[in-house]
């Protein structure tokens, strides 16, 4: 339900950020997109009055309204903003690909401007004295630097530094490097001073980091780089679809960053600011680590064999065979559970308190489950077999069954994980104190968390679709 905080005020601003949004939306993307100015301007008045009081920073903001613009561009090409100009019937698939253009306008011309705006003027509670932002910037670029290492590895591969290099009007590959690193850099550091305050564990934050990294496909190579090169700025599918490469590296750079970012800000916090007895846990380090590494490969054991069904479908359990030398089916069974358990263990340690309910648990097993598809069969699968990595549209195509099965894995797993947790916790709520300390380390409702999920789930499984 709405706030009550939200005031007229907060409404006026979110009408008027959404009828120029529309405007412009309808003019780079030369459609009916939002109908301009009129539906524009509503759809501003009401995220500001859902939305606005949640959009307590502008990184909170900037989620809520990527997920409200996706929500939008779901409901419209096909149904409330469909002109029926057509006069032929199209598929969805086509339909959806036809209005790829408006895809990329709702979110970077309306959903962006809307949410950071509105999430600029939030009044977050105080905050704890370990949010420095000044920290969050150096640990942003630390993040950033180690992420564009990473996604420097494909550039190398495709020979895509002199196209960078092209934006000083040079062709040299060292200046392309130094360039595409700076830019990692940067991006990097915006992430920290965006999500510093929404940081708690390492799994939601690779969560925040792969939301932003998807962003910056659209804002980057799709928009500025053209126009930082003097060329038209082109939102075509086809554009899309060449450039399908860039978005897998971008997800990667996201992941790590959010990964390399929640590690080295939590390891300062630890050092610097919990020296106290009183922030000490009820269970020690070692404890914790093991109980959740033992929950993990329990929970993995449900939703590897329903992930097997699909391998098995799809002949995915001979090729594992193939890739350790053997042509037996138990073999790449067995080799799926080792693999199935590892993940179950890192989404344990990485996700730990971030589930306060089923609902949550099962959208982050999700979330999850995209990351390994896009961790394993794009990229380390292919690296293992022939060292280059499979960062294409045909790819990504060829790999969509296995999308299914990881989304089923990652939701079952996460599900059998919180009932285990739950029964641990329960032991724990006995004393006052430890319950306390518990309560404030799970995620709270009203979080940023359901746009997050909205948004990477909606484009993580549909941008292979659409542009494989």
């Amino acid at each position: 339900m709405p706030s009550k905080r939200v005031d007229l005020r907060t409404i006026l601003l979110g009408a008027g950020v959404g009828a120029a949004g529309g405007a412009v939306c309808m003019a780079m993307a030369q459609s009916t997109l939002l109908h301009g100015v009129g539906l524009g301007t509503v759809a501003g008045a009401v995220f500001a009055w859902l939305v606005g009081p949640r959009a307590t920073s502008p990184g909170a903001g900037l989620l809520w309204g990527l997920g409200y613009a996706l929500a939008l561009w779901l409901a419209g090409p096909e149904t409330l903003f469909h002109s029926g100009e057509e006069t032929e019937p199209r598929g969805g698939l086509h339909s959806a690909r036809d209005h790829f253009p408006e895809l990329v306008a709702y979110l970077l011309l309306f959903g962006m401007p809307l949410g950071l705006t509105l999430g600029s003027k939030g009044r977050p509670d105080a905050l704890p004295k370990e949010k420095s932002l000044a920290r969050a910037l150096l640990v942003g670029g630390i993040s950033g630097l180690l992420g564009g290492w990473a996604f420097g590895i494909w550039k190398a591969q495709e020979h895509s530094y002199p196209i960078i290099a092209s934006i000083v009007h040079s062709d040299s590959p060292a200046v392309g490097h130094v360039l595409h690193e700076l830019i990692a850099v940067a991006i990097g550091m915006s992430f920290g001073a965006l999500f510093h305050r929404d940081i708690r564990s390492p799994g939601s934050c690779m969560g925040w980091g792969l939301a932003y990294g998807m962003l910056w496909w659209f804002l980057g190579p799709l928009t500025l780089l053209p126009f930082l090169q003097g060329k038209v700025v082109t939102w075509s599918v086809e554009r899309g679809s060449a450039l399908f490469g860039s978005f897998v590296g971008h997800v990667v750079y996201g992941l790590l960053v959010g990964l390399v970012y929640s590690i080295v800000d939590r390891l300062w916090v630890a050092f610097f600011y919990e020296s106290d007895p009183i922030h000490r846990q009820p269970e020690g380090v070692g404890t914790r680590t093991l109980q959740s590494l033992g929950w993990g490969a329990a929970a993995s054991l449900v939703g590897g064999l329903l992930f097997s069904l699909v391998m098995l479908r799809t002949g995915a359990l001979y090729r594992v065979a193939e890739m350790a030398g053997s042509s037996s089916l138990p073999i790449g069974f067995l080799i799926h559970l080792t693999v199935s358990g590892v993940i179950g263990m890192t989404y344990s340690v990485l996700f730990r308190y971030e589930s306060p309910n089923l609902g949550a648990a099962a959208a982050w097993g999700l979330v999850y489950g995209l990351i390994w598809w896009f961790l394993g069969p794009l990229t380390l699968v292919p690296a293992w077999s022939g060292g280059m990595l499979g960062w294409t549209s045909s790819a990504a195509d060829a790999a969509l069954p296995l999308l299914i099965g990881h989304l089923i894995h990652g939701a079952s797993m996460a599900l059998v994980l919180v009932l285990l947790e739950r029964r641990h916790h329960r032991k724990l709520l006995v004393d006052p104190r430890l319950a306390a300390r518990l309560t404030s380390r799970l995620r709270p409702p009203g979080t940023p968390a359901p746009a997050l999920w909205l948004f990477v789930l909606g484009l993580g499984v549909l941008l292979p679709i659409l542009l494989g």
